[in-house]
This record gives structure tokens, sequence and C-alpha cells, in this order.
């Protein structure tokens, strides 16, 4: 997928002035993280959002057992943050890892909320980031709750069209709350399915 950095994301997004706009990226900092570097870990608080401009993120809990469950995956022009710590200032239940050497805006949380004192805009773009991330959080629940693995695949790779050649199998596995076994199965059968069509 291609990159943009914040200022253009942010200009492609938001009718505010281009100064402006320029103002809220120098209170931004720009992070080169490395394969395998923590942004966040479990029980720590949450302090900032994260908006990758080259690389991949991914958001996961361990469970008592050590299983990973992957929560999110967040590509290039993606944010991620862990919300309910950010805004409750809880310990968080989730580790923000880079799966790739990235480079990410990194946006304080408390800057953010004064950005939404200061611009209507704003306030209603990050409403509109926020409802999208309950849709799909809620698509996703209903689809790990009833729907086969199948169909789950499927809404995978049209949400994450490019990550199936970035990421194990495994952790797709994880994300989808199947077996990796599973996940080979799902695959070799929708490519027999698509080659007797």
């Amino acid at each position: 997928m291609s990159s943009t950095d914040l200022k253009t994301y942010l200009t492609s997004n938001l009718n505010i002035d281009e100064t402006e706009i320029s103002l809220i990226v120098e209170n931004c900092t720009v992070k080169k993280v490395k394969k395998d570097q923590f942004l966040l870990r479990e029980k720590e608080i949450c302090k900032h959002g994260f908006f990758v401009e080259q690389g991949l993120l991914r958001q996961f809990s361990v469970d008592k057992k050590g299983k990973e469950h992957i929560i999110s995956f967040a590509p290039e022009n993606w944010f991620m943050t862990d919300r309910e710590s950010a805004y409750f200032n809880q310990p968080s239940a989730y580790f923000i890892q880079a799966l790739e050497d990235s480079q990410v805006a990194v946006i304080d949380e408390s800057f953010a909320q004064l950005l939404s004192k200061k611009f209507p805009e704003f306030t209603e773009f990050n409403n509109r980031l926020l409802h999208n991330h309950i849709r799909h959080l809620q698509k996703r629940i209903n689809l790990l709750l009833s729907a086969p693995a199948e169909d789950r695949y499927l809404q995978f790779v049209a949400m994450y069209p490019d990550i199936l050649l970035r990421v194990p199998q495994t952790m797709v596995a994880s994300y989808l709350g199947i077996t990796p076994e599973s996940l080979s199965r799902v695959r070799k059968e929708l490519a027999q399915k698509n080659f007797m069509k």
C-alpha cells in the first residue's frame, strides 16, 4: 500500500487551513520503529495514538495460558491506539507492536483533546474515526460469534487486502479466531472453488 505522511493525510481529510494543519503536525513526533519493537505494553497507560506512515503494527492481548489474540492490524494510513486506556486512564490490556520496520506519527492524547476544543472540524473527524472503528468492531464480533471461518476469512481479505503477504499465517489465524490448520483448509477450499468456476 502507498504511504502518506500525517500532514498529507490530514490535509485531505480535514477542512482546516494548511497553516493550522502544519501547527498540528509540528506538535506530533515522527518515530522510526524497528520490527518487533513495542509502542505499548500490557499494564502501561496508553498516552498516544499512532498514525502509520510506513510499515505495519498489530494490537494484541495475551491470555493466562500465554496465547496471543490479535485484535487489529494497522498498515499504512491507519491509526492505532488503545482507546479504553487512553480515554479512561486505565492500564492497557493490550500490546501494540511493529511487525515491520515502521515510521509512525505519535499523537499525544492530551493534544488531541486540545485540538477537539479548538477545531470543530477535528472533533467531527475524530468522531468519524471512532464510529468507523466501532462499526468494524461490531461487525467483527458478529462474525466471530456467528459466521463460518470462510466468511471471516473473506471479510479479513476485504478489510486488509495486502496483509496476507506481510504477516505469518499464524497471525491471520489468531485474528480470525481459528487454528492455522483451519485457515489452511479454508484457503485450500476457496482456491478449489475458484478453480472450478
